[in-house]
C-alpha cells in the first residue's frame, strides 16, 4: 500500500515529519506539501499560475500551491504509481466543528475522496511540538486498523488529539461535529503609508460544545473523530422548498 501525505502547515512542520515517522514503516510512504504555511486555504486550488514541484533532500516534495493542489497532483500524474490512501497532519493547532470548512489541513483529505480509502486528517490540540509524539502514535493506531472500516465512499475521518501525554488520554470517542460562536471582528491596522488593512482575528468559542460533539471529547481528555462527507444537501429542506417554489409560478 502507498500512503500520499500532505498537510497545511508547510512542507517543513515538525507535524509532517512527525506523521511521515509514525506511518514510514508501516507502509510505502510519499510527501507532497505547500512550501510555505497555507492554514485556513480550504480546499481552493491555484489556477492562475503554474505549479512547480520540487524534491528537498529528505525525499519530501514541495509544491508553490495550496493542500488541494498537492494531494491533487500526487493523485493525477505526478506520481508514477498513485496513492491508495491520503493522510493529512498532523496539524499544530485544532481543527473542531466550523474550523473543518477553512481547514487546509481536513481540505487535503477531502481531495482523497476519489480513493477507495477512507482518508484521515490528524490534528493535535497546541501551537506546540510537546505532545506531538501522542498525535502520532494515534495516527499510526487509526491508519493501521484502516482496513477493518467498513465505510461509503468519499468517507473522511477528522481526528483531533488532546494537548496531553500520552499516558493521560483517556481513550477515544466518535463524535459528531460542534459549532463555533461567530468569530472576534477583524483587527484593523494602519500601515506607515496609512493603508488600512485587517486581520482576520480569532475563531469564535463553542457555542454547540456539548457531549457527543468533538468539542466536549478532546476537553474530557479523549481523542476525537468525526467522520465526514461532502455532500452538504439539506434534505430535510426539500419539503419546505417545494412548496416555495410552487407559490412562484
Amino acid at each position: 500500500m502507498r500512503i500520499l501525505i500532505s498537510n497545511d502547515d508547510g512542507v517543513s512542520a515538525p507535524g509532517l515529519a512527525a506523521l511521515h515517522a509514525a506511518l514510514a514503516d508501516y507502509s510505502d510512504c510519499v510527501v507532497i506539501a505547500p512550501d510555505q504555511d497555507k492554514s485556513g486555504a480550504s480546499s481552493s486550488l491555484t489556477l492562475d499560475r503554474p505549479l512547480h514541484p520540487h524534491a528537498l533532500a529528505n525525499g519530501f516534495i514541495s509544491v508553490n500551491g495550496t493542500p488541494t493542489d498537492c494531494v491533487h497532483l500526487g493523485l493525477n500524474g505526478l506520481l508514477e504509481q498513485r496513492p491508495d490512501m491520503v493522510v493529512s497532519g498532523i496539524n499544530l493547532g485544532a481543527n473542531l466543528g466550523d474550523d473543518v470548512l477553512y481547514s487546509g489541513t481536513v481540505a487535503a483529505a477531502l481531495e482523497g475522496r476519489f480513493l477507495e480509502r477512507p482518508s484521515f486528517a490528524f490534528s493535535l490540540l497546541s501551537r506546540q511540538v510537546d505532545n506531538l509524539s501522542t498525535a502520532a502514535h494515534f495516527a499510526r493506531l487509526l491508519v493501521e486498523a484502516h482496513e477493518q472500516l467498513d465505510l461509503p465512499a468519499r468517507t473522511v475521518l477528522n481526528v483531533n488529539i488532546p494537548n496531553l501525554p500520552l499516558e493521560h488520554i483517556r481513550g477515544i470517542q466518535l463524535t459528531r461535529l460542534g459549532h463555533r460562536a461567530r468569530a472576534a471582528a477583524p483587527v484593523k491596522v494602519v500601515d506607515p503609508r496609512g493603508r488600512v488593512g485587517y486581520w482576520i482575528a480569532a475563531a469564535g468559542d463553542a457555542e454547540d460544545g456539548g457531549a457527543g460533539t468533538d468539542f466536549h471529547a478532546v476537553m474530557q481528555g479523549y481523542v476525537s473523530i468525526t467522520p465526514l462527507q461532502l455532500d452538504r444537501t439539506y434534505q430535510d429542506g426539500f419539503t419546505s422548498l417545494n412548496r416555495w417554489l410552487e407559490g412562484l409560478h
